[in-house]
């Protein structure tokens, strides 16, 4: 279902968009490649000149290289367009950081305790906080068993999805729907009944 439609008559000035990728490499590892950019619909009056309309204020990379526990074992970062050149793109190096942090297990406060303030690229770091999610995303099926319901009662393990999104709550209509035998009744259900 789609938002609502606007209420007022709009004009576009300005579109961020994050791209990830995910690449199965043949050493086992895996790259994920997020790219942002900015760009407005009219020319912009900057401390370093004027960036045309349609033309990107912003344009930067940053690759995780992960293995299949979503350890990062590599990172590396680009910047194709910048509000300053030579000032912002000379952070892609401070992005090596980020090696060590696994993305299940702390990435996001990783991020900050490593990256934030001066110590970083605001949009960058803000890019990759999105990346834990995608990461599951790329996984699902091929790294994550997440079974999707198949022989549920044979299953040993909950699936790896279950209690991570509203959704898929052990307590909800979705899992006693989809995954019957991981369904927990919700306290208020089993107190009524």
């Amino acid at each position: 279902m789609p938002l609502s439609p606007p209420t007022s008559r709009r004009a576009l000035k300005h579109t961020r968009s994050i791209q990830i990728e995910a690449f199965a490499r043949d050493d086992g590892l895996w790259d994920i490649d997020a790219r942002i950019t900015d760009v407005k619909t009219r020319d912009t009056r900057l401390a370093s000149g004027v960036r045309p309309a349609g033309e990107a204020l912003h344009n930067l990379w940053l690759r995780l290289t992960v293995d299949t526990q979503l350890n990062v074992i590599d990172a590396e970062a680009a910047s194709d367009a910048v509000p300053y050149p030579g000032y912002c793109d000379t952070i892609g190096p401070a992005y090596k950081k980020l090696a060590g942090l696994n993305l299940l297990k702390g990435f996001r406060d990783g991020v900050k305790q490593r990256l934030s303030g001066i110590n970083g690229c605001t949009h960058l770091s803000e890019m990759a906080m999105v990346l834990p999610t995608a990461v599951i995303q790329a996984f699902a099926g091929d790294v994550l068993d997440t079974r999707d319901g198949a022989n549920d009662e044979q299953q040993t393990h909950k699936p790896f999805q279950l209690d991570r999104c509203h959704a898929l709550r052990s307590e909800g209509a979705a899992v006693a729907k989809y995954y019957p035998r991981w369904a927990v009744k919700s306290q208020a259900v089993s107190e009524s009944s």
